[in-house]
């Protein structure tokens, strides 16, 4: 995708101008937006110039960022000089910047992908047998991908924003499947509304891409499975969820521990379903603490190691699970790191006890800047432990949760670990909510495993003591109302069709 990118990398910006406007709520979209994707969009040529477009747009730094600092996975670091202490005080509400980044990001993809759809019903489809151009497949390629991508972005809101994933009556999201016109608002959906559309757009996107994945940079039928197997899995259809996940796991590889390694420095892609490509020079490659920029840039200044910046470090209690001989330590851990062995009585903690984050440590000779890792085949193993532990065989050497746990650790170590026994399947759960913490941290997963397994798994925002002596946010329940995330005051203002239907708490 790098070199593609590159050659068409100012035809997207000039794109991405022409059919992104400033909105004012989720489907506020200017009129004349249909014109100029008019104008715009006159070959399948340029369909896939949008195409590049929104993929150039997508970003996930926003939900990175709050899943670390809001939850237990960071902590303030020794060059914290006040970043993300709203955050850091679980303080959250719709004026907050979290729900408005993630409402906004995600409605402006949806409905610049709306508009490429709508314009790409006038192109013609031409197929030449003397030059071998398959005009048609190459249309129906940008279509499958765009499809996909809608589904995923209304997927996310859903993830952030409706209050129970099981429940199909709860309010969900905007439903935005048109080109809107000016002064155009819309009330929320509800869940099974929601659900239904993304598993139509998933159905149309899945009819016109061909079978496998060639490059995980690109939308393909494995993440439309992938995607599929996590939406199961968040609304406890656990059937489903280890169907799909299953489908996965007999295509891919779990890393050995050296491939692991390569695969946060983007060498190495054996466990990788889709992700985000980033690379140097482009238009994250800078400095973005509220996300935007580098990944490695929400935690650090200039650098991942103890000396470039740390604002945000590991959080001491994820800090204490992680085991040394377990590769996800050297992954999220840099070398240079300062360990205290008495940073309880340490009355210089900040200083004596710096646990710098290194998962973004940089690749393509620029610090910090790291693909973003939006399915992976770890993700898909936990998802099928989930369903079974759901299913009641949580224990047993072969088809267990216990047996895939064993399985994922076995992996990360690099020899034989133990078998796990639970009890029941709280304890079952709960060990798999710790599993997805180290295994998934900074991927931006830890508020929403919370939110939807913490009460099954008697789990919840815990905080080194050390950690949150300053503030006093040391947990938070599972149940709480900032589990799910406010509608955003911009949409409240200005859409009065939603203002009857702020979530609970806000």
């Amino acid at each position: 995708m790098k070199n593609i990118i590159n050659i068409i990398i100012r035809r997207v910006i000039v794109l991405l101008v022409l059919i992104t406007v400033s909105c004012q709520d989720a489907i506020d979209i200017d009129q004349p937006g249909r014109l100029i994707s008019d104008v715009t969009f006159q070959t399948i040529n340029d369909l896939e110039a949008g195409l590049f477009g929104i993929y150039a747009s997508y970003d996930t730094t926003v939900e990175i960022r709050f899943n670390a600092i809001f939850t237990d996975e960071g902590a303030r670091g020794k060059d914290n000089g006040g970043q993300a202490s709203d955050l850091f005080n679980h303080i959250l509400n719709s004026a907050s910047g979290t729900p408005n980044a993630i409402w906004v990001q995600h409605y402006i993809t949806i409905s610049n992908i709306n508009k490429i759809l709508a314009a790409a019903e006038n192109i013609e489809r031409v197929d030449d047998p003397e030059t071998g151009i398959d005009e048609t497949e190459l249309y129906d390629s940008v279509l499958g991908q765009l499809y996909a991508l809608r589904a995923y972005s209304h997927f996310t809101l859903q993830a952030y924003f409706s209050t129970d994933y099981t429940d199909d009556s709860a309010l969900g999201v905007i439903l935005l499947d048109f080109v809107a016109v000016l002064g155009e608002t819309r009330s929320r959906s509800t869940n099974g509304e929601v659900f239904s559309f993304i598993n139509e757009d998933l159905d149309r996107a899945e009819g016109l891409l061909p079978v496998g994945n060639s490059d995980p940079t690109f939308v393909s039928s494995d993440f439309i499975t992938a995607l599929r197997a996590r939406m199961a899995a968040y609304r406890q259809q656990y059937t489903q969820a280890d169907t799909y996940a299953s489908d996965i796991l007999s295509r891919y590889s779990i890393a050995t521990r050296a491939q692991y390694f390569s695969m946060y420095q983007d060498t190495n892609n054996t466990e990788v379903i889709f992700k985000l490509e980033r690379e140097p020079g482009d238009a994250y490659d800078g400095q973005g603490t509220g996300g935007g920029g580098t990944a490695g840039s929400l935690f650090a200044f200039t650098n991942s190691s103890p000396a470039g910046g740390p604002f945000i470090e590991i959080g001491r209690d994820v800090f204490n699970q992680l085991d040394p001989t377990d590769i996800r330590y050297d992954v999220n851990v840099h070398p240079n790191s300062l360990i205290d062995p008495d940073y309880q009585s340490s009355a210089d903690y900040l200083n004596t006890d710096v646990l710098a984050i290194n998962k973004y440590s940089g690749s393509g000779g620029v610090d910090l800047l790291n693909d973003l890792k939006i399915f992976r085949i770890a993700e898909m193993l936990l998802i099928r432990a989930e369903a079974l532990a759901a299913s009641g065989d949580f224990n047993g050497a072969t088809n267990s949760t216990a047996a895939l746990i064993k399985q994922l650790r076995d992996a990360r170590f690099g020899s034989d670990q133990s078998l796990p026994v639970f009890n029941n399947q709280e304890e079952a759960f709960g060990a798999i909510i710790d599993e997805r913490r180290l295994e998934l941290i900074y991927e931006g997963h830890r508020w929403l495993d919370l939110k939807r397994l913490g009460a099954r798994g008697n789990r919840t925002i815990r905080r080194a003591a050390r950690d949150c002596e300053a503030t006093g946010a040391c947990s938070l329940s599972a149940t709480d109302f900032r589990f799910t995330l406010p509608i955003p005051l911009s949409e409240l203002n200005v859409n009065q069709d939603i203002r009857s239907q702020q979530n609970p708490g806000y």
